[in-house]
């Protein structure tokens, strides 16, 4: 299996996490050449940044904390370095949650064409905003999580995608260079999965 690339975009909720670590597993058992997985994730990461006690960190918990967006500047640090640090060219790539507005996603389309990474493969997740914000308020009470710890915040995270994250999605489904597959994601997980594997012909 040549290396490949996959990036899941959807909304907040959508299980984009859950969908990317069964590919993962997938592509594990079926790769005879047993190729390194690069799993970037980059919502955990910035999470754990947040709590360091340097002023760019305070600064960004702050805009956490008041249910802002966090710059671009600093979305593209929060990947591009783990490229640029780990990338050796022969990996798979799985990108899980980003970019999140339209000029992170030409950030990270440069970096694409910078590897030589052949035919991205864009998975949008689709479920509406009503489905959204009953799958993120109930993660924030099992898991705590302090972006999506009242439903002032899950809105203003729902109107990101609307404003940013959608413009950027736009981009990937007309861009040449991509394969796009589009999944609802109002099903069980095992239906997402199945749509997910029609989709890339498996």
């Amino acid at each position: 299996m040549q290396p490949k690339t996959f990036i899941f975009i959807g909304r907040s909720g959508c299980g984009k996490g859950t969908q990317a670590k069964i590919l993962r597993e997938y592509i594990e058992k079926m790769d005879n050449e047993k190729r390194k997985i690069m799993y970037l994730e980059t919502g955990p990461r910035f999470r754990e940044f947040i709590k360091l006690p340097g002023y760019t960190n305070k600064l960004a918990s702050y805009i956490t904390d008041t249910g802002g967006r966090q710059p671009d500047f600093l979305a593209v640090w929060n990947w591009a370095h783990v490229l640029i640090e780990e990338m050796t060219g022969e990996e798979h790539l799985i990108v899980d949650g980003m970019p999140r507005s339209y000029e992170e996603a030409l950030v990270f389309d440069s970096a694409i064409s910078f590897y030589n990474r052949a035919k991205p493969i864009v998975i949008h997740i689709d479920v509406s905003r009503e489905w959204s914000k009953k799958h993120l308020f109930t993660r924030s009470k099992i898991e705590g999580r302090k972006d999506d710890s009242s439903l002032e915040q899950i809105e203003r995270r729902l109107n990101w995608f609307d404003t940013d994250v959608l413009p950027a999605l736009k981009y990937f489904e007309k861009a040449p260079g991509y394969n796009f597959v589009h999944v609802n994601g109002e099903q069980t997980i095992d239906q997402v999965t199945q749509a997910i594997t029609k989709g890339l012909n498996w």
